[in-house]
C-alpha cells in the first residue's frame, strides 16, 4: 500500500492590527474632517476671491460681470494715496512691541501667585477670565446698548473727568519716575514700566487666555520636580528660573503668537478699523483698495509672527517624554 502524501496547508494570514498611534491618528483626522471640508470648499474660494479683488477691477454692465487686471495698482494707492494707513500700521508696530512684553509678564506672574494653593484660588481665577468674557462681541455690545439706552456712557459709574484721569495718571507715572531714579534705574526702563502701569486696566483685560495657558502648563509639571529641588535646599527665586521658566517656555512662545495675532485683529485696532472704513466708503475702487490693505497687514503679521517664533524657538525648553 502507499501512504497518500498531504499537501501542506497553507499558513493562515493574520489579520494585522493597527498599532495605537495609527489609531489615534486615523480618530484625529475623523474629528478635523469637517474642518478640512469647510477649509477647501468655503473658505479658500473666499481668500481667492480676496486675493482677485486686490488684483483686478470688477465691473458689472446688464448683469454681466467682467475683471480688468491693475496689478498692484491697488496696493500702491492703500500704502502711498493713504497716509493714515502706513502711519497706522507703524504706530501698531509700535504698540505690539510694548504691550506683548507686558502681557507675557503680567500673565505669568498673575499665573504663578494663582497656582499657589490658597483660599478662594478658584474665584480669582474666575475673576482673572472675566474681562475675556464681557469683552466679546455680543456682551460688548449689549453693555453698550445698555449703558446708552440709561444715557450712560461706559465709564461704568465712575464719575472722574477725563481731565482728572489723566492728571492721576501724570502723578503716578512721576512718582514711578523718582522712585527708580534714585534707585540707578535707566530711562528707558523707566518710561517702560510707567508706561504699562498706565495701561494696566487695558493689559488686564487683554490677559485672560494667557493666565489660563501658563496655569495649565504649570499644573503640567510634576510636583516630585519642586520637591527634589527642596530637598536639595534651592530657593524659590531659583526653582522659579531652573525649573518654572524652562517647562512653561513652549507656553510662552504660544502666548506671543496668540497675543501678536489678538492685537492685530481686535476692534479697537486702528489698521483694522480703516480696512473696514475703506471698504464701505464711497471712493472709487475702494472695495479693492481694502482688500489690498489687508493683504499687505496679514503679510506684516505673518512676518512677524515667523520672526517671534523663530526667535522664541531658540530658547525654548521641551521636555523628553521616553
Amino acid at each position: 500500500m502507499t501512504k497518500e502524501v498531504m499537501a501542506p496547508e497553507a499558513p493562515v494570514k493574520k489579520k494585522k492590527i493597527a498599532s495605537l498611534d495609527k489609531r489615534k491618528a486615523r480618530a484625529g483626522w475623523l474629528f478635523v474632517l469637517p474642518f478640512v471640508i469647510g477649509l477647501v470648499f468655503i473658505y479658500l474660494p473666499i481668500l481667492w476671491e480676496a486675493i482677485s479683488f486686490s488684483f483686478f477691477n470688477y465691473t458689472t454692465d446688464n448683469g454681466i460681470t467682467t475683471k480688468e487686471f491693475v496689478g498692484f495698482k491697488h496696493y500702491s494707492t492703500a500704502l502711498f494715496g493713504d497716509a493714515d494707513f502706513a502711519q497706522s500700521l507703524l504706530v501698531g508696530l509700535k504698540e505690539m512691541a510694548f504691550n506683548i512684553p507686558a502681557i507675557l509678564i503680567f500673565s505669568l506672574f498673575v499665573a504663578v501667585i494663582l497656582n499657589q494653593k490658597m483660599i478662594g484660588r478658584a474665584a480669582f481665577r474666575a475673576i482673572f477670565f472675566l474681562p475675556v468674557i464681557v469683552s466679546t462681541g455680543i456682551m460688548e455690545s449689549i453693555m453698550a446698548t445698555s449703558y446708552g439706552a440709561s444715557g450712560n456712557g461706559m465709564d461704568l459709574g465712575m464719575e472722574e473727568s477725563a481731565t482728572d484721569k489723566l492728571a492721576s495718571t501724570m502723578a503716578l507715572e512721576g512718582l514711578l519716575a523718582k522712585i527708580f531714579s534714585s534707585l540707578g534705574v535707566g530711562t528707558g526702563l523707566v518710561t517702560y514700566i510707567s508706561s504699562a502701569v498706565s495701561s494696566i486696566s487695558g493689559i488686564i483685560n487683554r490677559s485672560g487666555v494667557q493666565i489660563l495657558i501658563f496655569l495649565a502648563s504649570l499644573q503640567s509639571i510634576s510636583p516630585a520636580i519642586y520637591e527634589s529641588c527642596q530637598i536639595d535646599g534651592a530657593t524659590s527665586w531659583e526653582t522659579f528660573w531652573k525649573i518654572t521658566f524652562p517647562m512653561v517656555s513652549p507656553m510662552i512662545l504660544v502666548n506671543a503668537i496668540y497675543t501678536i495675532i489678538d492685537s492685530f485683529t481686535t476692534d479697537t485696532n486702528t489698521v483694522m478699523g480703516i480696512i473696514n472704513s475703506t471698504y464701505v466708503s464711497t471712493v472709487e475702487h475702494s472695495q479693492h483698495i481694502s482688500a489690498a490693505m489687508g493683504w499687505m497687514y496679514f503679510l506684516v503679521v505673518l512676518v512677524i509672527v515667523g520672526i517671534v517664533a523663530g526667535i522664541f524657538s531658540a530658547y525654548v525648553f521641551y521636555q523628553r517624554r521616553d
